[in-house]
């Protein structure tokens, strides 16, 4: 079976209303290539480093712009609508980096939270902190679509390669990674590691990227793409601005890689053991 996928490129500004119409805009455009499913990037409502200037749009998960306009746009386009995330106010104060799969009929599919914060400081001086205002997730989950299984993360999650094995192996075919990567680390990472986790598990990764400078003042990388399973990028697009990235899946090549390579099936458990060195000129006791 085959079907045809879409990543949308946006450069989120710091107005959830400007971005929904631009996100609209987009997905329209994708739908109209024929996309029945068409994946957003991570924060697709907004791109705000100001703490309180986010906390100043953020909504409710019933009240967010994002999600009531995906809601509308799947039910009216009748395509499966994956809003890569959007920052969604939690009772208890926090946030939660929150993505949203929307079906044909309207209805919300699944919802998957963040699990690994970005809390790092990078040698260009950037320093991020994902933790001091997001609550993490922490349930992997896989959407059956009647074309594939779908398995999901969000960015920094990109890193951590045992979240991507264990949906494999639980049988996903399809993995998405909608991203806001900095530009620094998208141009030393941001491809090496889809097609990493691509061939690594035999399925096809396809992440929809921020791109370009934002209103904040920050600069993502975009180079939003589609991998197949023997890692290689059948559609991308370039660092800045919007784009619609398109691309034909066929689930059957999924097999066809595992077939090839089953190292799924091939891997094994195996015990560790640390092996204390001797000092210079000593002998271990």
């Amino acid at each position: 079976m085959s079907f045809k996928a879409a990543a949308i490129q946006m450069c989120s500004g710091v107005d959830p209303v400007k971005n929904a119409a631009d996100m609209a805009r987009l997905v329209r455009d994708a739908a109209s290539q024929g996309a029945v499913y068409v994946q957003t990037p991570e924060m697709t409502g907004a791109v705000q480093k100001d703490r309180p200037g986010l906390r100043a749009v953020l909504r409710d998960e019933p009240n967010d712009i994002i999600v009531k306009t995906a809601s509308g746009l799947a039910e009216e386009l009748g395509i499966y609508l994956h809003i890569g995330s959007t920052a969604i106010a939690l009772d208890d104060g926090k946030i939660a980096n929150r993505g949203f799969l929307f079906g044909p009929d309207g209805k919300l599919i699944n919802r998957y939270d963040k699990i690994h914060m970005f809390d790092v400081d990078l040698d260009n001086g950037e320093s991020w902190r994902e933790s001091a205002v997001y609550r993490p997730g922490s349930e992997a989950r896989i959407a059956s679509l009647p074309f594939a299984e779908l398995g999901f993360s969000i960015c920094y999650d990109v890193r951590f390669p045992q979240l991507f094995r264990a949906q494999a192996v639980a049988g996903a075919e399809v993995m998405t990674v909608p991203a806001a990567f900095t530009k620094q680390t998208g141009e030393a990472h941001w491809e090496i590691l889809l097609r990493a986790r691509a061939i690594e598990n035999g399925m096809f990764v396809i992440a929809a990227a921020q791109a370009g400078k934002h209103e904040d003042g920050r600069e993502t990388f975009g180079h939003s793409m589609i991998i197949d399973p023997w890692g290689k990028v059948l559609a991308s697009a370039g660092g800045t601005g919007e784009a619609v990235v398109i691309a034909e899946i066929d689930i059957a090549a999924v097999k066809s890689a595992h077939d090839k390579i089953p190292n799924l099936k091939n891997a094994r458990e195996f015990s560790l053991e640390k092996i204390a060195t001797p000092a210079a000129g000593g002998v271990a006791a």
